[in-house]
């Protein structure tokens, strides 16, 4: 039982569980009925399943050269090559768990899981890190959409708001890493913005994720949709102005941006309903 749960949480559950659900929920909203609404949960599950996993396999020495007590294979409690092993098994499966849904929706989970995988490798330490976060997660949505009976183009909105928050979510997600990253050799395009750049650009992206969710679909923007406009516009600049006053640890910006990036995350689960 130590050893499955420690090969679960190899996986980045959290995310991963975070990105499942939200496409699952997406599903709902865009009219999947009966058995695709596990089949669509599984699906995405297994890519981030994958990339978890794969990650953690590559970077096991850096993990224990790091101290990284949070890392299964650095601790010892799951081994490096049942890591690699779940990691192939968990690719594979994701072509196999798409197919019931056509070759379309089937070729586009693929081509977003092998995405999110050149990021494990080679892409995490270059300028093009954040390449496969827009890629991968404008082709999730895109996945939730075609997947419909009759294989529905997917709104270029919803995939253009998919990959601003994919890129958003990349800087966000390596800002508590930095330091970290940066000792192990780990030089992808926040590092190489350092903290304040990498802050800025997961702003902007994220800005532009919720007006994209906002003024893509046809019509006229609900009175949600303004509201979370509102909220994101006031939110990063009163975590910038109040990360500039602090003295302490600057996390006032972090924490803005953290925010604005939940709010997307509901706007892209409630845009099921406008597509």
């Amino acid at each position: 039982m130590a050893r499955a749960l420690a090969l679960i949480k190899s996986s980045h559950p959290e995310p991963g569980l975070a990105v499942t659900v939200a496409m699952t929920l997406l599903a709902a909203g865009v009219g999947h009925r009966g058995w695709a609404i596990p089949g669509i949960f599984l699906a995405v599950l297994a890519t981030q399943l994958a990339v978890g996993w794969v990650n953690d396999w590559l970077d096991a020495a850096r993990d224990r050269v790091a101290g990284r007590g949070d890392k299964p294979i650095a601790t010892g409690a799951v081994s490096r090559r049942t890591v690699g092993i779940a990691g192939l098994i968990a690719s594979l499966a994701v072509p196999l768990l798409a197919a019931p849904f056509g070759l379309e929706p089937a070729l586009i989970l693929t081509v977003a899981t092998v995405f999110a995988l050149l990021y494990d490798w080679p892409l995490k330490s270059t300028v093009f890190s954040v390449v496969p976060y827009l890629v991968a997660f404008g082709l999730l949505p895109a996945f939730v959409v075609t997947a419909l009976p009759g294989h529905p183009a997917p709104p270029s909105w919803l995939v253009a708001a998919g990959a601003l928050l994919g890129g958003g979510a990349h800087f966000a997600n390596v800002l508590p890493d930095l330091e970290d990253d940066a000792a192990t050799g780990v030089r992808g395009l926040p590092h190489r913005l350092g903290a304040a750049g990498s802050t800025l650009a997961a702003a902007i992206l994220l800005l532009g994720a919720t007006l994209t969710l906002v003024f893509g679909p046809d019509g006229p923007p609900s009175w949600a949709g303004w509201a979370a406009a509102a909220a994101s516009v006031v939110v990063l600049p009163l975590g910038w102005y109040a990360s500039k006053r602090a003295t302490g640890r600057r996390v006032a910006m972090f924490r803005a941006v953290i925010m604005v990036a939940l709010i997307d995350v509901l706007l892209l689960i409630f845009s099921g309903r406008v597509v």
